[in-house]
């Protein structure tokens, strides 16, 4: 069949189109893209999700997701203020999800102090899935942290005592104008980050000579898991007619529990 031009989208006239008062408006434009990759059935599903969570995740990797371990994070304030940032899964065991970071100065550290609870969302756009997880937060010991972070690379172990993550970087005076200075040989203002190079140093210093298995996980850093109370399976479908799939724990003796689980599909 041959179109005609009156079928072609006008983009000039989309454009002129967009309310002034808006930077961005509708990017997907008049046909935004359609999601054909998958069906998700209860059939399909795991009683566990972390069985099942496993098993799209197996999928992702083998369907080169790229870095299908990266994960939303996303904390709240004892007072229910909001704050979200991007992390990798390390670890999922029976118990749930869990990632590591510095637990001491990093805001979302200051947010589970008052308040224990966090979500995590993937996205896949290559198999065109998403995960959903709510729930608890529990601290990992130290002697568990220390199992994951012997494998890190000496630069990571390094960084980790380096960092007051989420703290400001306060200038102090002229540190690291030479580091830093132009092609042309003028020396660049410092902005805070000779601050924290100076700090790399200072480390490295200090654990010189020290073999990279023997540099010890820091008090302030770890391992935190969400033990999940909801995990919800999403796969893209077309016309946003989505298959979505959600576990909610529940009580022995519950109506609808299967090993711990309720598993109920949800409307797109």
């Amino acid at each position: 069949m041959r179109l005609r031009s009156s079928h072609i989208p006008n983009l000039t006239r989309m454009a002129s189109t967009t309310p002034k008062d808006k930077l961005i408006f509708a990017p997907g434009g008049l046909a935004p893209s359609q999601y054909h990759k998958g069906t998700l059935q209860r059939s399909s599903l795991s009683p566990s999700p972390l069985t099942q969570f496993a098993t799209w995740f197996t999928a992702a990797t083998s369907s080169s997701v790229h870095q299908p371990e990266t994960v939303c994070l996303s904390t709240a304030s004892s007072s229910g203020q909001p704050s979200s940032r991007f992390v990798y899964l390390k670890e999922l065991d029976a118990r749930g999800f869990v990632i590591y970071s510095n637990w001491e100065t990093s805001r979302k550290a200051e947010d589970v102090r008052g308040n224990a609870y966090a979500a995590l969302a993937f996205w896949w756009r290559e198999v065109e899935r998403q995960v959903r997880v709510e729930g608890a937060v529990e601290r990992l010991s130290r002697e568990e942290s220390s199992v994951y972070y012997k494998t890190r690379g000496r630069g990571s172990k390094i960084g980790a005592w380096a960092s007051e993550q989420s703290a400001v970087l306060k200038l102090e005076g002229s540190i690291g104008t030479e580091e830093r200075a132009t092609e042309g040989g003028e020396a660049e203002e410092d902005d805070g980050r000779a601050v924290l190079e100076r700090r790399v140093r200072d480390v490295e210093k200090r654990f010189e000579g020290v073999k990279d298995e023997d540099i010890p996980c820091p008090e302030f850093w770890g391992g935190i898991r969400v033990v999940p109370q909801m995990v919800e399976f999403w796969q893209g479908r077309d016309s946003r007619l989505h298959d979505r799939f959600r576990y909610t724990r529940c009580e022995e003796g519950e109506e609808g529990n299967v090993e711990g689980w309720r598993i109920e599909r949800l409307s797109p």
